[in-house]
């Protein structure tokens, strides 16, 4: 057995492939088991660094943009997250150092080096519960983050508009979950931690509730979608091709309806038929009074479509399976030892 090691941020002994992250609470292990799993199955043993100490290692495979480590071994890296969270990923330098990188940003895909590679998901087909079987009418479920840097894509606003929109105007209607939320947002500058410390003190001493629509934290996002009829799947960033990450996938595997906004090339990939596209409407309230006027009938229709999408070829660039050969491909050179699983 061959040893190679994976550089993960905030994992050691292996934790990226335990069945639960602990760096992140929704954030699958899946496909880190089943890369692990592939390379066990063509003889090399893929473990955190820590473990491979005083081995003899075959390759080093980074998990997005960080410190490469000072060896002669060959280096890959996968660019999954958001550029305007990790630069390193989209900068085209730093990715020519790597034999190959694995990114959905076309413009690192498209470097001699390059692999087109979308964010994998865990593709689950499921029985959807009906329309009158969803006892929430909205929600949203995401953590209270926002840039440090803000600019006119960032959807991190966009989304406390949203929250805002329906704790004004419809709070029966919308609910929202996730980690931070009873919590003031985060702050950078002075003027904002001292106006962020004086809410804090509201909050614990005098029961100020920073989200009236916050509901708590959800371990399984599943759970609360399975009960809610427009589920609102907001990227971190908008306008950026080919960005699509598990939030609508989680949705639509759930046979609730994605309310989408983020990459603009979004119908290359998913039907329209599938989702309510946000950027077809000029307000909140628009938006809003569309889903109010979606009939049962209409909203089975949807859920039929979302059904012959993640049954059909189309979704198979966005499944786990699918991820995990391309690098099984590129990096053991043949896939003779894995069959890709259906």
């Amino acid at each position: 057995m061959k040893s190679a090691s994976i550089y993960a941020d905030g994992h050691k002994k292996n934790s990226l492939f335990s069945e639960n992250d602990p760096t992140h609470t929704y954030a699958p292990t899946y496909t880190s088991r089943l890369l692990r799993q592939a390379f066990l199955d063509i003889g090399i043993e893929l473990n955190t660094p820590d473990l491979n100490e005083g081995k003899e290692v075959l390759f080093e495979l980074y998990v997005e943009g960080q410190e490469i480590q000072p060896t002669a071994v060959s280096k890959y890296l996968i660019a999954m997250e958001n550029p305007n969270i990790n630069l390193l990923n989209a900068d085209p330098v730093y990715c020519s150092r790597f034999k190959k990188v694995f990114s959905w940003n076309p413009a690192i895909a498209s470097l001699p080096n390059g692999i087109l590679s979308m964010v994998p998901n865990e593709i689950q087909i499921d029985s959807f519960p009906h329309f009158d079987e969803r006892p929430i009418f909205s929600c949203l479920i995401n953590a209270n983050k926002r840039f440090f840097h803000s600019d006119q894509n960032d959807l991190y606003r966009e989304r406390l508009r949203l929250i805002r929109w329906y704790e004004k105007n419809d709070p029966s209607n919308f609910k929202l979950f996730g980690r931070g939320w009873d919590k003031p947002g985060p702050a950078f500058t002075l003027s904002e931690r001292l106006l962020r410390a004086i809410k804090r003190l509201r909050t614990k001493f005098f029961a100020y509730r920073p989200f009236p629509s916050y509901q708590g934290e959800v371990l399984d996002k599943a759970s609360t979608f399975t009960k809610t009829k427009f589920i609102y799947c907001y990227e971190n960033s908008k306008d950026i091709p080919n960005y699509i990450t598990e939030k609508i996938f989680d949705a639509m595997m759930s046979g609730g309806i994605p309310i989408y906004l983020g990459a603009n090339n979004i119908t290359r990939y998913i039907p329209s038929d599938c989702f309510v596209d946000a950027r077809n409407f000029g307000s909140i309230e628009e938006l809003h009074q569309h889903l109010l006027n979606i009939e049962p009938s209409q909203y089975a229709e949807m859920q039929n479509n979302i059904k012959l999408f993640l049954c059909s070829d189309l979704v198979t660039p966005f499944s786990s399976e699918y991820f995990v050969a391309s690098i099984i491909r590129e990096i053991a050179g043949s896939t003779h030892h894995f069959e890709m699983l259906k």
